[in-house]
């Protein structure tokens, strides 16, 4: 199904609330000026409060696992608004809050 691209300026929230901040954007491809960003490069989460057994265990980072199945950068799936990603150490997912809204991808 057809999704918007996710570039460098989208919000991406761990499950907490945590924000991730994404790693290597593709140099090539750019959507309203900003990178693009694909599955490879994980994303680095900030400011997650997940506490386990009263010792905190905050996201660190999200590593993405689905993306465009039609469009690629350097043979690499770019990211779409309902790309599905995990959290690293709890497993839990990331949810794209804001993107931009021009460029739709398969």
């Amino acid at each position: 199904m057809p999704g918007y691209l996710l570039h460098v300026g989208a919000t991406v929230l761990c499950a907490h609330g945590g924000q991730a901040q994404p790693g290597a954007p593709s140099p090539r491809v750019k959507v309203n000026g900003a990178p693009a960003l694909t599955t490879v490069a994980p994303h680095t989460v900030a400011g997650c409060p997940m506490v386990t057994g009263g010792s905190p265990t905050p996201c660190a980072t999200a590593q993405w696992t689905t993306g465009a199945t039609r469009v690629t950068s350097e043979q690499q799936p770019l990211l779409l608004l309902d790309s599905q990603a995990s959290c690293v150490p709890n497993g839990t997912p990331v949810t794209v809050v804001a993107t931009q809204t021009r460029v739709t991808a398969q």
